[in-house]
């Protein structure tokens, strides 16, 4: 089991698919109030551990804790009502309808239909897209779509938020707010994991990062011992290379 201070703790989990697997013996502990980033190249095995913990996919073997409870097995909608939300890389908002109504749809099974209102514009603020109005969903830009979609996985009032890289397809303005975004949210005592390619991005927010390299736990340390690793930059950009 975990210790106290851990909202997370993933424990030699495998996923085999078929003869093939894709994570193999892979631990990570997640403590609670940390901004946490889980990095590693192309086919690293990243996404499988995020499907494990969201309960997409059942581990072959291992075991996965939410704070003091074994969640292993449990399908998402359970795990988003014991303190855990998520937001993929890939909005997955409904584009034909408004930003509000996308966050009602979001909200309405957390919040009572009487405060439902107030809590649009909570997690409006909570996000900082008041200044983009109501605009219908396909109107918005991608970097929109994301924040949008962050505010609908905020509607849950999780402790434990998972963002599949937040940065991809994002402009350096759009990258910079939802940095500042992470960061803000994480000052307010949110627990965040999340995947990411882009370095410069991890360099501004991660606290502590885990490196997957084939489907395994490779390395873990803070920001400066994993931009100084040289396995690390080897698995990345080859020999001699520095990830920094």
């Amino acid at each position: 089991m975990q210790t106290d201070n851990m909202i997370l703790s993933i424990q030699k989990v495998t996923k085999n698919f078929g003869a093939i697997s894709a994570v193999s013996d892979f631990s990570m502990d997640v403590k609670k109030g940390e901004i946490h980033c889980l990095i590693g190249p192309n086919g690293a095995g990243k996404t499988t551990v995020f499907k494990m913990i969201t309960g997409v996919y059942p581990p072959t073997y291992g075991k996965i804790y939410l704070k003091d409870r074994d969640i292993t097995n449990l399908s998402t909608s359970k795990k988003m009502k014991m303190g855990m939300s998520i937001k993929m890389q890939v909005p997955g908002v409904y584009s034909e309808l408004t930003l509000r109504e996308n966050i009602r749809i979001a909200a309405q099974n957390f919040t009572e239909e009487k405060m439902i209102e107030e809590e649009i514009e909570r997690l409006i603020d909570e996000v900082g897209i008041r200044d983009l109005g109501n605009p219908k969903v396909k109107n918005m830009s991608h970097g929109q779509q994301q924040w949008l979609e962050i505010a609908m996985a905020l509607a849950a009032k999780p402790e434990l938020l998972l963002l599949d890289e937040p940065a991809a397809g994002l402009g350096p303005d759009e990258t910079d707010f939802t940095a500042n975004l992470v960061l803000d949210l994480n000052a307010k005592g949110m627990t965040i994991l999340f995947i990411e390619h882009d370095m410069n991005f991890v360099k501004k927010i991660a606290q502590n990062v885990t490196v997957m390299n084939n489907g395994k736990f490779f390395a873990e340390g803070d920001l400066d011992s994993i931009l100084n690793n040289e396995g690390v930059a080897e698995i990345y950009l080859g020999k001699e290379a520095k990830v920094c």
